[in-house]
């Protein structure tokens, strides 16, 4: 009897290797075009071969013959080879497995199985494909049984093949299926309103009307949050000095999603939610934006951790339970749905393993355990306008990306180092990732300066309007399990992510260091191939060459898709789109439950952005300390560059006192020190040097819109000694920084030590499983991190609104003072005011 961690590690490779023969089996389900492609061969090499000629960009459509470049066509089938050993470790047995998906097909074309002539959409050929995969599931056990010694089934795999012939039904489009029915529905106004509607690309740098108009109603509903959140009379907040707050939640998978769920829960009982005017979100933070803003939870953060306790005790992938919600009433209509609009509505449309990912979310998370209480509102995004409508909440914001390599688009290029000069500086001025954000009223990307409304996410465009069906209608709007998969693809990653991984244990092992350099050597080429194709949308911007910024990139013209992927590719902090002109965020609380928080500094990321975009008042130099940094060094530096005026930063540091004293005494504790203490007599050098160490549980920085010198050092985070900078006149963004790091406050309910995210496997970013403990584990430290910051957020808050208030009636003074003197000067007594003066 093999031992049960064998086994299961035994059972998890029977599942990726039948995964693996599906996929071969299948191949032309994922084709670009929706039309079966030839059987490619199974074995490794041929393979290997397709991902190393392969373009890796996503951009243009054109398929160019490329130019043999044997080294870094090496580099990218050992990387390839070490991908596929670390994917499906049994080779042998995916041959066989493989084998018997052959025969099934032929056996399948023998038996006269073609599909209709007539229609020729993307979704003939997946039902198709589809065909034959119950055949994939019956395969021969004996026949594999000696090769894999002992292997014991679990008894639900029996179970499969029914699953999969009731689907295949429910897929059919025969009169009754279920797929007959979405068809129906999707031609009916009265089921989706959106339908009946044309759409145009909107053009502009500016916000659209209906944010415009939440940011009027959002403001009126923040003023008596903040008046109880500061502790001050509601008459006393003037709506111009309530301050932009916006809070962003890092990606993660269930990990940034449990912990959100806890850090979003301190922030609700502390009252900050109430006064913020936007949250964004990255992978898993999208998540828990999706199921915030639904009938699952509600808005009601209690709620939201019953519901994972309740739905993340099985993983996503579970055979009987992900069948169920598949095959079943009401879940199969609405998990379905997107997916049989998308591939029966557009010939163009692809189906592949994001789509699949995101069904399986959605299954797992926007479904509540009373399944019958399954909302078809909740499956649409524009429909979370209902939750913002009166300004009642913050505007959510969720992040994807396109990966764009301006080499690989030159319409004669060769392949990966083939680009022209003229390339290589438009790659230099142009950004690898495009951000596109979506919220409840639009599909946006900052970089084109145009968008769509929200609602007509899915159907076609062409210079600048959509494109209706024969009968005159549109494609519904997309439905929120494809959108999942998208948010939190990060398994999309490209060849030199997937290497990182296994590189550690390249380098090693003796004798292969050589290898290990050539491979390296060639990082940029392996940064431009995913193995994994990330999911398509259509491209609202197609055929729009001269009515979008020169900058754009001319391959996105041609693009009739839009391939989009895991934001956290390019930043795993979704801070870009609450830099966007127009919103005038002015205090970001980022709460990063990242698993590289200290390694990979996203903060530091945004700068280049922020330069990029000409945005004045991001805090330069934020974020974790580089590992190379001499913390004597840095406090030098930092000391030189604070001590420019002694007398002025005296003057200010007395002034500053006098405000804190003040602000202390309107909190009722005038003794407290609020950011971090100073009581000890430390030196402006020592506490750079503890600030470079180590970040703990809240760090806050601000910005200046004055010009700053490039060699100037950055400022360091603010204490209390220095918080007069947030009460600056040209004071500018402030960032208050809550990583999810262990604190020793909390230990493990089953254990007696600390939690510590950084080494406890659950909390992995590809765990899938979370108990009712652990998930209580995870809310408790995040929000007793958050409980470390409290006093520090609220300082914050309250320094930028009194700043906020001093420029407002300074600005009523003076135009008070302007008006006396007109009125004077009409009445011939100017000089009045000046013997006044």
């Amino acid at each position: 009897m093999m031992p049960p961690a064998s086994r299961n590690r035994a059972a998890m490779s029977l599942a990726r290797l039948r995964l693996a023969a599906s996929y071969h089996r299948n191949i032309g389900l994922f084709s670009r075009t929706g039309r079966p492609q030839a059987a490619r061969n199974p074995r490794l090499s041929s393979l290997l071969s397709g991902l190393a000629t392969r373009r890796g960009l996503f951009s243009s459509q054109e398929k160019h013959k490329q130019k043999p470049q044997t080294a870094k066509n090496i580099s990218v089938i050992v990387t390839s080879a070490l991908l596929a050993f670390y994917l499906y470790p049994t080779d042998g047995f995916q041959s066989s497995l493989i084998a018997t998906a052959d025969e099934a097909k032929d056996s399948s074309s023998q038996a006269g199985g073609t599909s209709d002539s007539e229609d020729q959409s993307t979704w003939s050929s997946f039902a198709s494909s589809f065909e034959g995969i119950s055949s994939v599931a019956q395969i021969d056990t004996a026949a594999i049984s000696d090769k894999v010694v002992d292997l014991i089934l679990p008894e639900w795999s029996k179970s499969i093949p029914g699953y999969v012939r009731k689907l295949q039904r429910e897929l059919s489009m025969a009169p009754g299926s279920l797929a007959y029915e979405i068809w129906q529905e999707a031609h009916d106004p009265a089921v989706h309103p959106e339908i009946q509607y044309a759409a145009k690309v909107r053009v502009s740098e500016q916000l659209c009307d209906e944010e415009k108009t939440f940011l009027s109603r959002r403001k009126k509903v923040i003023a008596p949050a903040l008046a109880r959140y500061l502790g001050v009379k509601e008459e006393e907040i003037h709506p111009d000095d309530v301050p932009v707050i916006a809070m962003c939640g890092s990606g993660g998978g269930l990990r940034a999603l449990v912990a959100g769920t806890g850090s979003v829960m301190a922030a609700t009982e502390d009252g900050l939610f109430d006064c913020a005017t936007y949250s964004s979100g990255v992978s898993g933070s999208c998540w828990l934006q999706s199921l915030f803003f639904s009938t699952v939870i509600g808005g009601d953060p209690q709620r939201a951790v019953d519901h994972l306790k309740a739905r993340l005790g099985l993983h996503i992938a579970y055979p009987p339970t992900a069948f169920s919600s598949l095959i079943a009433a009401p879940t199969n209509k609405y998990l379905l749905s997107g997916m049989i609009e998308k591939l029966k509505g557009d010939p163009g449309a692809n189906f592949g393993l994001v789509d699949i990912y995101g069904v399986l979310l959605a299954a797992r998370l926007l479904i509540p355990k009373g399944e019958l209480a399954v909302n078809e509102k909740d499956f649409k995004l524009s429909n979370q306008r209902e939750y913002i409508r009166y300004g009642q909440n913050p505007l959510p914001i969720y992040t994807a990306v396109r990966h764009e390599i301006p080499e690989l688009d030159e319409p004669t290029s060769k392949g990966p180092g083939s680009a022209s000069d003229e390339a290589k500086e438009r790659a230099k001025r142009e950004g690898w990732f495009q951000w596109f954000e979506i919220t409840p009223y639009e599909f946006f990307c900052e970089e084109f300066t145009a968008g769509i409304p929200t609602w007509a996410m899915g159907r076609k465009f062409e210079n600048g309007v959509d494109v209706p069906t024969e009968d005159g209608l549109r494609l519904p709007e997309i439905r929120m399990p494809l959108l999942m998969g998208i948010w939190g693809s990060a398994f999309c990653a490209t060849l030199s992510h997937y290497y990182r991984e296994v590189r550690p244990i390249i380098k090693s092992l003796s004798g292969l260091q050589a290898i290990d350099d050539m491979i390296w050597g060639y990082n940029e080429d392996l940064h431009k191939v995913h193995p994994i194709e990330p999911a398509t949308l259509p491209n609202f911007t197609y055929g729009m060459r001269d009515k979008l910024p020169q900058s754009v990139p001319h391959g996105i013209f041609d693009s009739e898709y839009l391939q989009l992927m895991d934001a956290g590719m390019s930043n795993n902090l979704p801070i870009y789109p609450l830099l966007r002109p127009g919103r005038d965020v002015e205090i970001i609380v980022a709460f990063d439950a990242s698993a590289d928080i200290k390694t990979e500094n996203w903060l530091s990321v945004v700068e280049g952005y922020a330069r990029q975009r000409g945005i004045k008042g991001w805090p330069v130099g934020v974020g974790w300390p580089k590992a190379d940094d001499s913390p004597s060094k840095m406090a030098m530096e930092l000391d030189q560059a604070q001590a420019a005026s002694k007398a002025e930063t005296e003057g200010k540091l007395r002034e500053a006192k006098m405000d804190q004293a003040v602000r202390n005494m309107k909190e009722g504790n005038p003794s407290k020190n609020i950011f971090k203490p100073n009581d000890q007599g430390d030196t402006k050098a020592e506490r750079a040097e503890k600030a470079a160490r180590d970040l703990g549980y809240c760090t806050v920085w601000v910005g200046t819109t004055q010009e700053r010198e490039s060699t100037e050092p950055p400022p360091p985070p603010i204490d209390d000694a220095s918080s007069w900078k947030l009460m600056e006149p040209d004071a500018g963004i402030a960032v208050v920084y809550l990583p999810f790091i262990a604190n020793p406050k909390v230990a493990a309910a089953e254990a007696a030590a600390a939690i510590d995210p950084a080494v406890s496997d659950y909390m992995s970013t590809w765990n899938f499983v979370y108990t009712p403990s652990q998930i209580d584990d995870v809310v408790a430290l995040a929000k007793t991190n958050y409980g470390e910051g409290r006093d520090q957020i609220r300082a914050t808050v309250r320094a930028v609104y009194e700043r906020k208030k001093k420029k407002r009636l300074e600005l009523e003074a003076r135009r008070a003072k302007h008006e006396k003197y007109r009125r004077l000067v009409r009445l011939g007594m100017g000089h009045k005011l000046d013997e006044d003066d």
